[in-house]
């Protein structure tokens, strides 16, 4: 069993050193990998470029939220760094400047909807008047009006997700644990088999991967569930 491409693994770990080491044990079994905030406060960028190097596709995954010019020359920077995909948050402004950034590139840029971590109390606590479904559609109507490639929802929302954003809509769903494993601080989780089958076009799964004795042996079976979906 190889590699599926639909596959992404965080790396969200302290250092660059860690996340050289996980790769390295993941091997063969994974082909995709997200890059947090968390390494981006360290060397992040010069990691990407050698994980691009090595014939990896890099998500970055950095939830870029400031005003519109700012986001165009932060984006238009990343745009420029051969990565794959680079996370903004659902606001219309943001989205419209990531996306004039990206032009000619093969960036793809990804909306952030509403964080997997959020429940509907939270969102209320918030100021919110949404439900997290509710805001989840208005979020991908506004991110398809601004010309995004795709959305970052939960797994619960990834069918919501391709119904309104059609067949070739990025559906990048987190919040994905196998049945073997624990929710951790996800509140709205699937395993991968349903979130495939409800929709999703590629699946984040971190924890149960990076956190078992064996990564590489965790994440085939993760795409082991993933086979034929």
């Amino acid at each position: 069993m190889t590699a599926d491409p639909r596959l992404i693994v965080p790396l969200d770990l302290p250092t660059v050193a860690d996340a050289r080491e996980m790769v390295e044990r993941i091997g063969d079994a994974a082909s995709f990998y997200k890059i947090g905030l968390e390494l981006l406060a360290t060397d992040g960028m010069a990691f990407a470029g050698d994980l691009t190097k090595a014939g990896k596709q890099v998500f970055l995954d950095w939830k870029l939220h400031d005003i519109g010019a700012t986001v165009e020359r932060s984006a238009r920077v990343l745009a420029g760094a051969g990565c794959d995909l680079l996370t903004v948050h659902a606001e219309p402004q943001v989205m419209r400047s990531a996306v004039k950034a990206k032009a000619g590139s093969d960036l793809k840029i990804l909306a952030v909807t509403v964080l997997t971590s959020l429940t509907d109390a939270d969102l209320i606590e918030m100021g919110y008047a949404f439900s997290a479904r509710a805001l989840v559609e208005r979020r991908i109507r506004q991110a398809i009006e601004c010309g995004v490639d795709g959305i970052v929802s939960s797994p619960n929302e990834a069918a919501l997700a391709r119904e309104i954003g059609g067949p070739d809509f990025l559906v990048v769903t987190p919040g994905v644990r196998p049945f073997w494993a624990a929710k951790n601080d996800q509140a709205r989780a699937a395993t991968p088999a349903d979130a495939l089958k409800a929709g999703a076009s590629h699946l984040v799964c971190g924890r149960p991967i990076t956190a078992a004795n064996d990564p590489r042996e965790a994440a085939l079976k993760v795409i082991e569930e993933m086979a034929g979906l």
